[in-house]
């Protein structure tokens, strides 16, 4: 059973070993395949409220099914109900365990009808693992209290079973959800996408929310062995990548991530920390490598007959019958770095299902629209984050790295971070460096695939041919809060001539 979040990080997070212990069984659970279990994560935004009462969100065989979890006894005195520790002290409960069971899978329900999702089978399970099953009641079904016995994976398989068995059905003529829109509705419930040191403001918490495209995606991950996601720059493509390959190791497959430039090293190490995953560029892979299921970030970069080759003897039964997921952007980042070749690109997406992530979740409204207008590019819708407008700076003498270093001075003046500022230079190619001053400088093809909080963009393009647009694009498409660009007249003057009719840009 696929967990959300994975198994790693639920023994670190769970409040109990109780709960540990009942995710661990849940894991290893493979008789359904639709079937996720999400775990209720406490430390996640207030917009999730409803996961604080909670513990588990199983949906097996088309039920919805909430879960209470109590480690150690519980007992009933004087029509109080409480829990007793391994100390056997007692703690007052609010209610009975299947009292807050019950009224958590109502308010489920609630924020899911309320979205439209239509009507859904569910039902309220306690699992208590330390104690044998209280006596019979009439506020629960026994088949609905699951106790020690049932602590093993063919005894809570059989459970869930019942559950789902019993589960009621229909009302005559009201509509009913789908399993696909109820699976990939509960993973964009659940799921929160982890981006390391950005807590600050409200654009950023616009930006951590998982989509409704971002959940159907990681939930088509889990279901189809080869799958190609498109999308533009800043729609979550590596944030997807991250979690749906956490989901793989968490079911004990090994796990590879790969791509072309080494500067997507250390992100993906970030964020998927002590996991048994393996993050490799591609062009470090071995003969010898060899992996259950492969990921391979910024794919465009490798679209070649040659590199498609490389990547059938990694993929354990070859890429026409293996477990692969490719995430790319065939549009301006496909010329950025490597090669993509479109006749390769179409032979492989034959063997793939296709999925497409089209939100903006990097970048702010105004950078999505400036994108639009100048370039045309396919950035996403631009209506999820807001924020301050595309500022333009015109220096006095040349518009390069100098200029764009005193922009970032007045930015760190202001308030903002040094380490969150980058400096891109449109036209460059070199490797990251470091001004005199402390800020980082970036090219395009280093920067591809990466993001900052602030991106200053300079030296810009005397040319908008296809390298030089997609030059341009990939350095405007990095920034989370906000873009500065240096500009000369001549500059906004050639900008001005990409503009498409129609558009409003200045």
């Amino acid at each position: 059973m696929i967990l959300v979040p994975d198994l790693a990080d639920i023994e670190k997070i769970a409040v109990s070993d109780a709960e540990r212990r009942v995710a661990r069984l849940l894991r290893q659970i493979d008789s359904d395949p639709e079937a996720v279990a999400f775990h209720s994560v406490k430390l996640r935004s207030h917009a999730y409220k409803q996961q604080a009462e909670a513990d588990l969100v199983v949906l097996w065989k088309r039920v919805v099914i909430l879960v209470e979890v109590k480690g150690g006894g519980v007992s009933k005195h004087d029509g109080v109900w409480y829990s007793v520790d391994r100390r056997n002290d007692w703690h007052k409960l609010p209610g009975s365990p299947m009292d807050q069971a019950q009224s958590a899978m109502y308010a489920l329900r609630d924020i899911l009808r309320e979205e439209g999702i239509g009507w859904f089978a569910h039902e309220a399970v306690v699992i208590t693992p330390d104690i044998d099953s209280p006596p019979h009641a009439v506020g629960w079904q026994p088949t609905h209290w699951l106790a020690k016995d049932d602590m093993s994976v063919t005894g809570l398989t059989t459970a869930l079973d019942v559950v789902a068995a019993g589960a009621r059905t229909p009302p005559f003529g009201q509509k009913q959800a789908r399993i696909d829109e109820l699976r990939a509705r509960l993973f964009g419930e659940f799921t929160r996408m982890p981006v390391l040191d950005a807590q600050r403001g409200a654009v950023i918490e616009e930006q951590n929310r998982a989509t409704a495209g971002q959940a159907r995606v990681l939930a088509a991950l889990a279901r189809n062995p080869r799958v190609m996601v498109s999308g533009g720059a800043g729609t979550g493509k590596s944030l997807v990548l991250v979690e749906a390959a956490k989901q793989e190791a968490g079911h004990g497959r090994s796990v590879l991530i790969t791509f072309r430039s080494p500067e997507l090293l250390p992100f993906f190490k970030a964020h998927v920390g002590d996991r048994v995953i393996d993050v490799v560029p591609f062009d470090l892979l071995t003969p010898s490598s060899r992996y259950d299921a492969v990921f391979v970030d910024e794919a465009q970069d490798l679209m070649t007959a040659e590199r498609m080759d490389q990547l059938d003897a990694v993929v354990a039964g070859g890429r026409s019958s293996g477990r692969w997921r490719m995430f790319l952007d065939t549009n301006n980042q496909a010329h950025v770095d490597g090669c993509f070749d479109q006749v390769i690109y179409d032979y492989v997406s034959e063997e793939a299902f296709l999925l497409d992530l089209d939100l903006n979740v990097r970048n702010t409204a105004a950078i999505v629209t400036m994108v639009q207008e100048y370039i045309g590019a396919d950035v996403g819708d631009p209506g999820i984050v807001h924020g301050e407008k595309v500022q333009w700076h015109q220096p006095e003498g040349a518009p390069d790295v100098a200029a764009a270093d005193k922009v970032a001075t007045d930015l760190v003046s202001g308030g903002v971070r040094r380490q969150d500022i980058w400096i891109i230079s449109a036209t460059s190619t070199a490797a990251r460096s470091v001004t005199e001053r402390g800020f980082t400088v970036m090219s395009p093809r280093h920067a591809k695939g990466l993001e900052a909080e602030n991106i200053i963009v300079c030296d810009l393009p005397a040319i908008y041919d296809r390298a030089g647009t997609a030059a341009f694009y990939v350095a405007v498409t990095r920034a989370r809060v906000s873009l500065h660009i240096v500009a000369s007249k001549e500059d906004r003057k050639r900008l001005r001539e990409l503009v498409r009719p129609g558009s409003v840009a200045k």
